[in-house]
């Protein structure tokens, strides 16, 4: 397999055109503890024609982190963000409880609410293109009989109704320094258009099934809203007998760790009382924690990779770092509604900064996104690939030495992208492919191939000077109003 060419030397420019007036923001005034933290590297070169051996990085991105947040919409997060495919300016959503028409404003809570978030949700939602349908779903949440404000099915209660709410730098103004610095990309939707447990199994594996033989991948079946499952009465938990990304990485020895922080466990739509009764643990299979429960993950004796997120932080720091992490939290630290914005911004700058000090920097790309929608508003109409998605559009960074500074990427993008990336970077391009992967399964589409789907090389510059790591204080004080 021949390589790609090297990308164009030199920062790329914004290729999506301002909305409204462009306002600046320099470190120090979106943070001004932001530390600049010079290294010693040579100079990046553009990866070889020559093909390495299996398990070894194509590209000068030998260790992948990939961090999943919850529940936000990318126009809740940066649609006032410059230059972006941001809020239309005239906007405005019907709230059918007073039969106002509500538009986008600016929401300083740290406590948010959100609104529904299951499959039927995200159709009403997106409402055949019209994306008109939050507000009236945020309000029959509130009217369902829940006890557990993390129910996909339900909304916390609130005085009022703030899906169509928004943050800038006053409320987040670490992200938005990540995404001046690196690459911000505005046309990332989540894999299918459903709640959490559908958007981690496609994160691992690019599919959301439910099997009903054990240890039968042919016996799995297309589920959106209810993957988890138990294959039959005698089972407590479900079985993923399709095929996942760990199958790949142990057949060409990729090394991977699935970092948990430990904790309370959120949006149990099956089984409410078990999900609070049993804290998220590493041995425990969840709905943020599913690896446990593949059978390629057990049959490989790799159960031992899903780790409590402490390990992350020693391995970050000792330059041990696997090829792929994946990094999840706990409902404290996940901003799934309604935990805490400015929490969960700390937890995430805590793990950068991590990967930052660290000695493998020079060889690291973050992907850091947000799994689901969450309820709030999003004025894009997600593009249709198959029958499970795309679903909504959700906040994406690209950070890396190598990232192309201050980019807005607006390539049509999924966590399939991800999958792709690493499968070209460490597996020479194989996909999770029932025909070639040596594992059939009756999975729809090979999402990775999707003619749609963009790629996360257009991120990169592999021959530009690598950037410093921006070290943040988790604790930041407020930037500026974006208008």
């Amino acid at each position: 397999m021949r390589l790609s060419p090297p990308l164009s030397s030199g920062p790329a420019p914004r290729n999506a055109a301002p909305r409204g007036p462009i306002h600046r923001f320099t470190t120090g005034a979106v943070l001004l503890l932001a530390i600049s933290m010079p290294i010693v590297a040579a100079c990046a070169t553009a990866p070889s024609a020559i093909t390495p051996p299996a398990g070894q990085a194509a590209y000068p991105i030998k260790h992948i982190i990939v961090i999943m947040q919850e529940n936000r919409s990318f126009d809740t997060y940066f649609g006032t963000y410059p230059g972006v495919d941001g809020i239309p300016t005239n906007v405005c959503v019907s709230n059918p409880a007073n039969g106002q028409c509500v538009k986008p404003f600016h929401d300083s809570a740290d406590l948010n609410h959100g609104g529904p978030h299951g499959q039927s949700n995200a159709a009403a939602d997106i409402n055949g293109g019209q994306m008109n349908g939050f507000i009236a779903q945020e309000e029959m949440g509130r009217k369902q009989s829940c006890t557990d404000p993390f129910n996909p099915e339900c909304t916390n209660n609130s005085a009022q109704p703030d899906v169509m709410g928004w943050h800038d730098a006053r409320e987040i103004p670490n992200y938005w320094a990540y995404a001046q610095h690196f690459v911000l990309q505005d046309h990332m939707f989540e894999p299918n258009a459903s709640w959490s447990l559908p958007e981690h199994l496609f994160m691992v594996s690019e599919w959301s099934a439910h099997c009903t033989q054990q240890g039968n991948p042919s016996s799995c079946v297309n589920a959106l809203q209810s993957p988890g499952t138990p294959v039959n009465g005698a089972l407590k938990q479900p079985d993923y007998a399709w095929t996942d990304l760990t199958y790949l990485m142990y057949k060409n020895h990729v090394s991977w760790g699935y970092y948990l922080d430990q904790g309370f466990q959120p949006d149990c739509a099956d089984d409410q009382m078990a999900c609070q009764a049993a804290p998220q643990k590493v041995s425990v299979p969840g709905i943020w924690n599913p690896l446990p429960n593949f059978d390629t993950v057990k049959q490989d004796n790799q159960l031992a990779n899903i780790q409590d997120v402490s390990n992350f932080y020693t391995a970050a720091k000792n330059g041990t770092l696997p090829a792929v992490s994946w990094v999840v939290p706990n409902g404290k630290d996940s901003e799934h509604p309604p935990a805490l914005v400015s929490t969960g911004q700390a937890y995430v700058t805590g793990l950068i900064n991590a990967a930052m000090r660290g000695p493998e920097w020079n060889s690291t790309a973050i992907l850091l996104s947000w799994d689901d929608w969450g309820g709030f508003y999003d004025h894009v109409k997600p593009p249709t690939v198959d029958q499970n998605g795309y679903g909504l559009r959700v906040p994406a960074l690209v950070i890396s030495p190598y990232a192309k500074r201050g980019f807005i990427d607006s390539q049509t993008l999924s966590f399939d992208a991800y999958a792709k990336f690493i499968e070209d970077d460490f597996m020479h391009g194989q996909r999770l492919d029932p025909k070639t992967d040596g594992r059939p399964d009756p999975r729809p589409t090979v999402r990775e191939n999707a003619s749609i789907l963009g790629n996360l090389l257009n991120d990169f510059d592999f021959t530009q000077q690598p950037l410093s790591p921006l070290i943040l204080s988790p604790n930041p004080p407020p930037g500026p109003a974006s208008q």
